[in-house]
This record gives C-alpha cells, sequence and structure tokens, in this order.
C-alpha cells in the first residue's frame, strides 16, 4: 500500500474551507479529514473530535512540550495544532489527509511534507468575504473586523501555494480541486 499525500487548504477565515472540505471528503474514498486540536471554545453546533479536538490552553501547551503536534499556530487569541499521531497513522495507512490550515501551519507543513498537495482558496472579494463572516452569524463585529484585516494580510502568502483558487461558485471551486487532486495522484483506490 502506498504512503498517502497531505491536501491542504488555505485561505481567509469565512472563505468556505468547512464547506469545500465536506464536500471533497464526499466525491473521494481515499480521503480522510484531519482533526485539528484548539483551545478556542466550542460552538453551540460543534461536536467535540468531529470539526475538533477542544482542549484547554494549559493541555494545548503540555501537546506542545511533549511533540505531538506537526504544526501549530497562534490565531485570534486561540490555539490550532495538527496532532502528529493521527495525521501519521492516516498517511501511513495509504489515505489523503486533507487538511484546512492557517498560513502559518502551511507554511510548516511545505517543509515536513513537501510531496504535499497546498491549495489556496481565495474570496471574490474583501466586501463579500465580509458578508460571508457576517451571515455566519458566529461572530461579534469586532471580531470580524479583525478577521477581515487578517484576511488582507494572508493573501500576500499565496504566492506560496502550488494553486490558487477562487472561491466565487461553491460547485465550480469544488469540481476544480477534485481535478487537481485527480491530477497529482489519480483515481481513488478501490478499497
Amino acid at each position: 500500500m502506498n504512503r498517502g499525500r497531505i491536501i491542504v487548504l488555505s485561505g481567509p477565515s469565512g472563505v468556505g474551507k468547512t464547506t469545500i472540505c465536506e464536500r471533497l471528503l464526499s466525491g473521494r474514498s481515499d480521503l480522510r479529514y484531519s482533526i485539528s486540536a484548539t483551545s478556542r471554545p466550542r460552538r453551540p453546533v460543534e461536536v467535540d473530535g468531529r470539526e475538533y479536538i477542544f482542549i484547554s490552553i494549559d493541555e494545548f501547551k503540555e501537546w506542545i512540550a511533549n511533540g505531538l503536534f506537526v504544526e501549530y499556530a497562534e490565531v485570534y487569541g486561540n490555539f490550532y495544532g495538527t496532532p502528529k499521531k493521527s495525521l501519521e497513522a492516516g498517511l501511513s495507512a495509504g489515505y489523503n489527509i486533507l487538511m484546512d490550515v492557517d498560513v502559518q501551519g502551511a507554511r510548516e507543513l511545505m517543509n515536513l511534507y513537501p510531496d504535499g498537495i497546498f491549495i489556496y482558496i481565495m474570496p471574490p472579494d474583501i466586501a463579500e468575504l465580509q458578508r460571508r463572516l457576517k451571515k455566519r452569524d458566529t461572530d461579534r463585529d469586532e471580531v470580524i473586523k479583525s478577521r477581515v484585516a487578517k484576511a488582507r494580510q494572508e493573501l500576500a502568502y499565496k504566492k506560496d501555494y502550488k494553486y490558487t483558487i477562487e472561491n466565487r461558485e461553491l460547485d465550480a471551486t469544488v469540481a476544480t480541486i477534485l481535478s487537481i487532486i485527480e491530477q497529482e495522484i489519480g483515481s481513488p483506490p478501490v478499497r
């Protein structure tokens, strides 16, 4: 069995990465989603172990000290990280691991997994991104302003990615990413 590869999606908060990941996972049997750990509070619709592994800041710092993350970063005052053990287990089992990682984490992963597929998802424009963040209805106005300001800064990193895709229309974005995966990896094996 061949070792899997990582497929990293990055982009500003509110660009649609979660929805894109859900669609990609239903489109290929060889994909598994990498569930990150976070110190941020769980939102009412989230389930521990499904969207994230929710741990305290103290636990997160213990995981860092014990080398349990392949990458981690502090984003908007909360920590996010990719647990090393589950990522390596999935890759060793031959699965391609889909990851939703910010630009800091992606840069670390680019060094650790040079054969990874790195895709930057862009909003059509900043006004549309702001509209999507408000529509989500999960953040206060000052948090949305902060996310939009960070998005403007993060756009400078898109040049580091092999692929850049504008998420103007969800179905077209998903189809484009599936075609990139097909081109890079081939068809999913029959399991």
